[in-house]
């Protein structure tokens, strides 16, 4: 099926996503680990409109955007599936998939945030989004948004709690609390017991550091 590489960050959630897929679908690929300070030629030649990470490169041909690298994968290796098979569900997927991307893009504003006011003003919004999904999401008897296995959308937020936990340490403050949201965190724990999730798991506290590195950096060069 052709050679295949990831160009990503090993610390980003939107990689991480690629990397899940491809570890439950049993797909080897090589890793090309990106400077976030110095990409590669590489990375700007296949994604030259915004210059992001992940890229997947499959037979020469580059994918970009990390949900869209997901269903490429899922329909070029079809084993394992991650989208659903029928149309309306295949809808609602899209649709919780687009609405936790809104979720990281919040998340990600609270390093931007200069003033206590201004994150805890974040922090709500985050809630905001996090409400629903514990009020919409965990109706039924299901373990998983695939049910009894991991589907496209237990991908998409899985990177994303994965990640304001990590967020969590760093600005030092709880966003996920126990009393505001037990299904959703009841979900990430079955999520993240699952053999492959957890064995590619970035390390926490590599990963808590090295973003710090990266905002400290980035503050410095502003």
């Amino acid at each position: 099926m052709g050679e295949v590489k990831v160009h990503g960050f090993w610390y980003s959630p939107y990689t991480l996503r690629v990397v899940w897929t491809l570890k439950l679908k049993g797909i080897s690929y090589k890793n090309i680990e990106e400077d976030r300070f110095n990409k590669s030629p590489e990375l700007v030649e296949y994604n030259h409109v915004y210059k992001k990470t992940p890229v997947l490169v499959h037979d020469g041909k580059p994918i970009c955007e990390s949900m869209i690298i997901v269903e490429y994968i899922d329909e070029i290796w079809p084993h394992n599936p991650l989208l659903p098979l029928h149309p309306y569900q295949r809808a609602q997927a899209r649709f919780w998939i687009k609405y936790v991307d809104d979720l990281t893009c919040a998340v990600g504003s609270l390093f931007r945030s200069n003033t206590n006011e201004e994150r805890d003003k974040t922090i709500e919004k985050i809630w905001e989004h996090l409400r629903v999904v514990e009020e919409h999401c965990f109706g039924d008897v299901k373990k998983l948004f695939g049910g009894d296995t991991i589907n496209i959308v237990d991908i998409a937020f899985g990177s994303t709690i994965n990640f304001i936990v990590t967020v969590e340490d760093i600005i030092q403050v709880k966003i996920l609390q126990l009393e505001k949201f037990p299904l959703l965190l009841s979900w990430f724990q079955i999520f993240k017991d699952v053999p492959v999730i957890n064995e590619n798991l970035p390390h926490h506290q590599e990963r808590v550091a090295f973003i710090k590195s990266i905002i400290q950096k980035s503050l410095a060069s502003a």
